[in-house]
């Protein structure tokens, strides 16, 4: 099954940074993003971040796991990507393309001069290799086969020239364009693990353990891999092959090295960055304020405040299919989703975990997506324990135990596990102020921690009664619809919908009517050329999304980032992009 997320994708707020590097017969100047005050460099140094755990692959398509986002972000390049000051697609791997006048066929023109870091030239061989045995490949863990199946007929891939590459879509997709920043990888490099090369489709997987030779993980991005040592540190060295340069022509990029250090635990990287060890700390708004003391303090950093947009807000989920029936069957009724939205106290959120660095959320698009976003604000309600308590009441669920927790129809009392991530800075102190407002109104909850790494593959497995989780915003709900259409690959509170197979249709006789409408608004808008109409039709999404909880979102945090003052071009404004390569333009002072 096609899990395309990566957040990216996921809920780290990841950097949005500017390193990019390298050499080129084809270079592309590095411009449009002096409004984010990005400046022209100098060359050298070595730039220290962390990751929160030891990447499971160096395949970036072998295995769903943030920590290998943001190593692959800096080792290659997609066909296109975003333009970091204004968000709008623009050339990469691709310096041009056209689309036919019945929005089926994407032309793609490859930039020429382009080579790996290995010094192999690129060209349309492997754009079509990346396709058809990595991205649109059922089996592979993370690949994402379902965007290549349109109408249960597939995008075919072509090679025009050595530099030139067409798709042919059986239907219009107005996001189609958006959804190529897919990450290229080497044709010589993988071949051998391939259906091209002989091998069966899952063993495309197996390619890039994590105790490959560096050698053998070939990019196009601005770094190279130089060493890994499992739970300790990911070294980057510059690619000199790398295709950018910035405004006056200088080869990208500036750093030397990028040092990822491996640190599980969120103060640990903040004690790590306060002694000098980190260069660049993620934070939260739990951290700011004593950070922002230290730095009006003298301390040797900066501390910045954006506002986000593709950043992850975090939701809380019911497990529809939940293996305990009766659950199951309490979970799945709307009326007990609304009740317990009202024992979610936002603004203590708000002000206690993020100390008022985040405002109250959209359903499924980020207030700051001026595209799409509907204010349903008056549908999140208020925080009322008593209204909360009414409506259980109103279900049924009125009877109580000795020790004051509501009893099920079936006599056992209501109570479930709330899995979160114990090491993130948020998360723990979220689902605590859950668990002790939702007692108030009779509904025992039971902490279960594991590491937030495993909180996307627990989802997906249904192992969970109820799950604090985060999915990034995406600028087009579209890049959304794995998440938010039912029976995605990624709709897991509700995994019975999904099909046995990634193209065939999900078990709609089982959806509920508001998830048979919103399925059809994302199968509509998914090939709806209006602008108005797909906006007409997501604002729609929306309203249902709020009236019907399929998840219940808390808050949307800013983004909260602080970098040490002797490196330049640091800019965090949006939130992580999965698929982007967020590191170009920073240089040591």
């Amino acid at each position: 099954m096609s899990h395309r997320t990566r957040t990216p994708h996921l809920a780290a707020a990841l950097v949005t940074l500017a390193l990019i590097g390298g050499a080129s017969a084809a270079p592309k100047k590095v411009t449009g993003y002096s409004s984010l005050g990005v400046t022209d460099g100098k060359s050298g140094g070595t730039y220290t971040l962390s990751l929160g755990d030891s990447p499971q692959s160096l395949n970036y398509y072998g295995a769903i796991d943030n920590n290998l986002g943001l190593i692959s972000q800096q080792l290659f390049d997609g066909l296109v990507e975003f333009n970091l000051a204004t968000y709008k697609i623009e050339p990469a791997l691709a310096e041009s393309w056209t689309i036919s006048p019945d929005g089926k066929v994407y032309t793609f023109k490859l930039r020429q001069g382009v080579k790996w870091s290995d010094g192999q030239t690129f060209n349309a061989d492997d754009v079509i290799f990346t396709y058809k045995n990595l991205i649109a490949n059922p089996e592979t863990r993370a690949g994402d086969a379902g965007n290549f199946k349109l109408g249960g007929q597939d995008v075919t891939f072509t090679k025009v020239d050595d530099y030139t590459v067409r798709f042919t879509l059986p239907r219009p997709a107005p996001a189609f364009l958006l959804q190529q920043r897919y990450f290229i990888l080497p044709q010589h490099k993988l071949v051998k693990f391939s259906i091209d090369g002989g091998a069966k489709a899952a063993d495309i997987n197996g390619a890039w353990p994590t105790n490959v030779a560096p050698s053998e993980v070939v990019g196009t991005g601005p770094f190279k891999l130089d060493s890994y040592t499992s739970g300790q540190k990911v070294s980057l060295v510059r690619n000199p092959n790398y295709w950018k340069v910035d405004g006056k022509g200088q080869k990208l990029p500036y750093l030397d090295r990028v040092d990822f250090l491996i640190i599980r635990d969120p103060q640990a990287q903040l004690a790590q960055f306060l002694a000098g060890n980190l260069d660049q700390l993620n934070s939260s708004g739990a951290q700011f304020p004593d950070l922002k003391q230290k730095e009006l303090a003298g301390g040797a950093f900066k501390v910045n405040r954006f506002t986000a947009l593709f950043g992850s807000p975090p939701f809380v989920a019911y497990n529809f299919d939940d293996k305990d029936a009766a659950l199951a069957k309490v979970f799945s009724d709307v009326r007990f989703r609304k009740a317990m939205q009202s024992a979610v106290n936002r603004e203590r959120v708000i002000d206690t975990v993020y100390n008022g660095l985040a405002s109250l959320p959209g359903h499924g698009v980020a207030p700051a997506n001026k595209a799409f976003y509907v204010n349903t604000t008056r549908q999140l309600g208020s925080f009322d324990l008593a209204a909360a308590g009414a409506a259980l009441d109103a279900m049924g669920l009125n009877k109580k135990n000795s020790a004051g927790v509501r009893l099920l129809p079936n006599g056992k009392p209501l109570e479930f596990d709330l899995t979160y991530g114990t090491d993130s800075a948020v998360y723990p102190p979220i689902a605590t102020i859950l668990q002790s407002d939702f007692a108030k109104v009779g509904v025992k909850v039971n902490l279960r921690g594991i590491l937030s790494s495993k909180l996307l593959s627990t989802g997906l497995a249904g192992d969970y009664d109820m799950i604090l989780h985060a999915f990034g915003d995406q600028p087009d709900p579209e890049l959304r619809r794995p998440i938010w259409e039912p029976g995605g690959s990624l709709y897991y509170w509700h995994r019975s919908l999904q099909p046995a197979k990634d193209g065939e249709t999900p078990n709609v006789a089982k959806m509920a009517p508001w998830e048979k409408e919103i399925y059809s608004i994302f199968e509509k808008a998914a090939v709806t050329p209006s602008a108005s109409e797909r906006k007409a039709l997501y604002t729609r999404w929306q309203l249902l999304f709020a009236q019907n909880l399929p998840v219940t979102p808390i808050a949307k945090p800013e983004n909260i980032g602080a970098v040490s003052n002797k490196f330049g071009n640091y800019v965090y404004n949006l939130g992580v992009i999965p698929g982007y390569n967020p590191v170009p333009l920073i240089y040591q002072k």
